[in-house]
């Protein structure tokens, strides 16, 4: 069943956050602040949340994050009451003047983010961002309300050598070799399955998409280290 988002018209901008995650905080530092700056110039003055969402946001109620990351959003509307989520991509995708880089002659496929696959309105915005910047898009058996993890989320609960074979098996289900994903952790597994993975916020400032090649347990001790201080 489909799970719904604020709608844009809707969202309290006195009471309205940017949550970029933690996993696009350690990849690019200065990404958030870009997103960040992206929205205060189109769309209003959002304030930047960075706790966690694995800890209470200590927001008032009646606030709004704009999540970058799929899995902080279901976090923060399942496990804290009063709190409402969308996708940035949905709150970009509403601008009208917004001004998108092209990228004529690139043939993409999409890795949907899992945790996001009850928000078909994320899925139309990621899309329909990517057919504004000119891209052309090839989509796989299983994508939208129909997608499959990446594999990632399988870690610790099975063996690194299983899990990246799941990551292989996944990236080798797209139809292209170029692959626009919107989670960081999926940026790896694509990249351990020898896909050349767009991370979506790099597309959007013009930025190479940097492959992350860390072990599972060295790239899980990272986001674990930033979950607990923050």
């Amino acid at each position: 069943m489909a799970i719904p988002s604020i709608a844009v018209k809707e969202i309290d901008l006195d009471r309205c956050y940017f949550n970029p995650g933690c996993a696009a905080s350690l990849y690019k530092p200065q990404l958030p602040q870009l997103m960040l700056k992206l929205l205060w110039q189109h769309f209003g003055p959002v304030q930047l949340h960075s706790i966690c969402c694995h800890h209470n946001p200590n927001l008032p109620k009646g606030s709004t994050i704009i999540n970058n990351c799929a899995g902080c959003d279901r976090r923060f509307r399942s496990l804290y009451p009063g709190i409402r989520t969308i996708s940035y991509w949905e709150v970009l995708d509403s601008l009208p003047d917004l001004s998108l880089p092209d990228y004529s002659g690139l043939t993409v496929s999409v890795q949907d983010s899992c945790s996001y696959r009850q928000k078909p309105q994320v899925h139309r915005a990621v899309r329909s961002l990517l057919r504004k910047m000119q891209i052309e898009i090839v989509e796989s058996a299983f994508s939208g309300e129909h997608s499959i993890c990446c594999g990632d989320n399988f870690y610790p609960y099975l063996p690194a050598e299983q899990v990246a074979n799941l990551q292989k098996r996944r990236a080798d289900q797209m139809p292209c070799d170029d692959v626009v994903v919107y989670c960081v952790s999926c940026v790896r597994s694509m990249t351990v399955g020898g896909k050349r993975a767009h991370y979506l916020p790099d597309l959007l400032f013009q930025k190479q998409t940097w492959p992350i090649r860390a072990s599972l347990a060295d790239y899980h001790g990272l986001l674990q280290r930033y979950i607990d201080s923050h």
